[in-house]
């Protein structure tokens, strides 16, 4: 057996602290670390602002000394984990997978972590979902709700866990609600049409229980009002904001016997089910049938010639939801409940061919 000197033994003993320290750094190491004092330290791991300076201190000491909150314990001190929920009804589709990167843009640079939950248009499950996120102890919910019934959602404002909701309104709700102008969307578009003479103007709308579908078809009808049309009700075909029923349904208007020179289509994916619809029956743009799309802005750039489409501020909902959200988190109850109404852009593209109208003539 070899014995080591008490030299040895105090170098041994410090190597073992200095390990311990990377292990189990406290807040008070990395105040001794940077010069700081605890206040400083605390408001930044808090959310809260400090200098730049400060910040890259705090940030090299956390990495040097391997630093890491005790969430669970921070949790039950200051009963917040930290984490948002986002419920939606699909990850399949592009507007709603564009709003949650930005949503989670401004969430991780405020150290908030996101559950993200889809419940498939399915109401049952958006109910499921909902309590699934509660029970996780979320600080905060974003949501796009089915709109069938509210009292779940109720139940959880209840609780004083801050909703946001996002694409659908309900009107039941005190709710912070960030939508799309969809009425005036789809009286802006449909306008195009009329202006260019179309008097048979189709559209493809949403499920009929949806807040957007109701809100784009009330455009729809406003605009032939205000223009002295008579609306003909089987120009109206409702789809389920899927490719499937967004091709169906055009081809149903192909098949019509007095079909439309104009269609409207009020969903990103039914958009490319009807362009799918189109390019197999060979129907030529807009020389057979002039169209208006949504939302699918990679179409315009792939398709010849280019559709003309409806965008919807995809960033701008993303990052308003969230930066609501984060007030209501910290207390912050100014202008509750807001509902912010963004409106869209219409990108004009080659899809539109003027008709001879009777003035014309």
């Amino acid at each position: 057996m070899t014995y080591r000197n008490s030299s040895d033994t105090l170098k041994i003993a410090k190597r073992f602290m200095i390990g311990v320290i990377k292990i189990s750094a406290t807040i008070k190491d990395v105040a001794k670390y940077t010069g700081l004092s605890i206040a400083t330290i605390s408001k930044y791991l808090n959310g809260g602002n400090v200098l730049e300076k400060n910040r890259i201190k705090i940030e090299e000491a956390i990495r040097e000394l391997n630093f890491r909150r005790n969430e669970l314990a921070r949790g039950l001190k200051t009963n917040q984990t930290m984490t948002v929920g986002i419920l939606i009804p699909t990850l399949e589709n592009n507007f709603f997978t564009t709003i949650i990167s930005h949503i989670e843009n401004i969430l991780l640079k405020n150290r908030y972590s996101t559950i993200i939950c889809v419940y498939r248009e399915d109401f049952n499950l958006e109910k499921e979902k909902l309590s699934f996120l509660v029970n996780k102890k979320v600080d905060g919910i974003i949501m796009a709700p089915h709109g069938r019934d509210w009292q779940h959602i109720q139940q959880v404002l209840d609780q004083d866990i801050p909703v946001v909701l996002i694409d659908r309104m309900i009107k039941e709700l005190e709710c912070d609600t960030i939508l799309t102008d969809n009425s005036n969307a789809a009286y802006n578009a449909v306008e195009q049409f009329i202006i260019g003479g179309h008097r048979r103007i189709g559209i493809i709308t949403g499920p009929k229980d949806i807040y957007t579908t109701a809100e784009r078809l009330k455009g729809y009808i406003r605009v032939h009002e205000d223009y002295g049309l008579e609306i003909d009700e089987s120009l109206i075909l409702y789809g389920n904001y899927d490719v499937e029923s967004g091709y169906s349904q055009l081809e149903k208007f192909i098949k019509m016997k007095n079909p439309p020179t104009a269609v409207f289509v009020t969903n990103y994916d039914m958009t490319l089910g009807a362009v799918m619809a189109i390019n197999e029956n060979n129907i030529r743009i807009p020389d057979q049938l002039s169209f208006i799309g949504f939302d699918n802005l990679q179409l315009a750039r792939v398709i010849k010639p280019a559709p003309s489409i409806v965008v919807q501020p995809m960033e701008g909902i993303g990052k308003l939801a969230a930066k609501t959200l984060l007030n209501r988190m910290k207390g912050d109850k100014v202008n509750f409940p807001s509902v912010y109404r963004l409106k869209t852009k219409l990108i004009i593209g080659d899809s539109i061919r003027p008709l001879m109208t009777e003035i014309d003539k």
